[in-house]
């Protein structure tokens, strides 16, 4: 290996290695010098300032995890627009039927989805 080039490397491994240590050394230093009183007050679940009542696990209907997941992937897909708008200009037209084709799978899927009534809260 050339030892001119592994020096050019020295000062981010510095600066990787007193960034470790100065993580490492906050860690121990809070754990160690943090008091530490339990009480059962203290041990308590705490939510936003309600106190905690019955059990957390409650069944939750599937359909709003359904369109939890469903806002997560059609807002995704708006990410994907980005790198066609900052390149539509040297893309032509073969960037626009890649556009046009990605969009065509989401509105397929968002086809399925409508169908199978998973956007359908009451039944």
């Amino acid at each position: 290996m050339n030892t001119e080039s592994n020096l050019n490397y020295l000062p981010l491994m510095m600066q990787v290695a007193v960034a470790a240590g100065f993580v490492i050394f906050t860690l121990i230093a809070t754990h160690l010098l943090t008091p530490r009183v339990k009480t059962h007050r203290k041990e308590e679940n705490f939510e936003c300032g309600i106190e905690s009542k019955g059990n957390a696990r409650i069944p939750v209907s599937i359909r709003y995890f359904m369109t939890a997941i469903l806002f997560v992937l059609f807002d995704v897909e708006v990410i994907f627009f980005y790198p066609y708008a900052v390149n539509f200009h040297e893309l032509k037209l073969e960037g626009l039927l890649a556009v046009v084709l990605f969009v065509a799978f989401f509105l397929i899927g968002f086809i399925y989805v409508r169908k199978k009534g998973a956007l359908e809260w009451e039944k």
